[in-house]
């Protein structure tokens, strides 16, 4: 690997300077740097790339293109030596002070208070904030240190591990499906009465993936709510079928409350748990404790994971 050597150090330190502050004496007085030193590191550099990176003039500077691509990457390029420094003082550093953490509201209560409750008694001298929410929370907006989120990650700004698979599966009450029959194709759904979640994304339809193939179906629904846990009652009582995660309908398929409905398919094939952490700011010993402490609550498999069990299909 090829090191920097000072010159080279000196020529970046530089040309950031000046990005940052806009003339060569304002960047002199940050580096304590006559201006015409910083003159000569700049034309030294522009001499060894081969390419002009700054237009000079009498009243201001005006960076090139190329220069303001070198900027930006040079920037980046800090941030991640900065970042690499904090990360390696971490293994000194104390688990302790307040972290924010942003929980998804139904799988939150049902399956990760405990762990989180845990976690608590075996860091004492951190104060936890958990917030449970069904809504998309902005983890770097709003100050969050970590979030658990189900799903798709769009956002760049995050740091995702990714803690298990998400399976949206189908499932029915025993008492609906001897009313109604049971669906034995994807197509079959549009005969019958679907429990609508508005929280979904392609609602007012389920994509529905299987081994080989995807369809759509549009639903037909009496009931439709953004509360997962009220359409999980509902279909209980035998209102209609429910498409959810496996971890919302775990214990009541093992009851028996529920079955599976088509268990060859299912929706959002390749959605996953993850937890997510701001890629630009510093992860405090807390916010790494709180990391490690998750990935292995799960390093065994999701705690509603259904292999195995008898019950999972009809």
């Amino acid at each position: 690997m090829d090191l920097l050597d000072s010159r080279q150090a000196d020529e970046l330190a530089t040309l950031l300077a000046l990005s940052e502050h806009g003339s060569f004496a304002a960047a002199g007085r940050v580096l304590q740097r006559h201006p015409s030193v910083l003159s000569k590191r700049l034309g030294a550099m522009e001499a060894r790339l081969g390419i002009r990176l700054v237009e000079r003039t009498t009243r201001q500077l005006r960076f090139t293109d190329e220069g303001e691509r070198l900027v930006e990457r040079l920037r980046h390029a800090v941030s991640l030596i900065a970042q690499a420094e904090q990360e390696a003082a971490l293994g000194a550093a104390q688990v302790r002070g307040r972290l924010r953490i942003a929980l998804p509201a139904a799988m939150g209560r049902l399956w990760l208070s405990p762990m989180v409750s845990a976690f608590s008694l075996a860091y004492p001298d951190v104060s936890l904030e958990v917030e449970y929410a069904e809504r998309f929370v902005d983890i770097v907006a709003e100050g969050f240190d970590a979030a658990i989120r189900i799903g798709e990650l769009p956002d760049s700004r995050l740091v995702a591990r990714k803690l298990c698979e998400h399976l949206r599966i189908l499932c029915a009450a025993p008492a609906y499906l001897a009313r109604h029959g049971e669906p034995k194709t994807p197509a079959d759904l549009e005969h019958h009465n679907s429990l609508g979640f508005t929280g979904l994304h392609s609602y007012p339809e389920w994509k529905l993936a299987g081994k080989d193939d995807q369809v759509t179906v549009r639903l037909r629904s009496s009931l439709v709510s953004n509360d997962n846990e009220a359409l999980l009652s509902a279909a209980r009582m035998g209102l209609g079928i429910i498409a959810g995660g496996e971890w919302l309908m775990t214990r009541d398929i093992q009851s028996g409350n529920l079955v599976r409905v088509l268990p060859d398919w299912q929706l959002d094939a390749d959605a996953g748990v993850y937890l997510v952490r701001p890629s630009a700011r510093y992860n405090a010993a807390a916010t790494m404790a709180f990391k490690h402490w998750m990935e292995t609550e799960f390093a065994q498999g999701a705690p509603w994971d259904l292999s195995g069990s008898a019950d999972v299909a009809h």
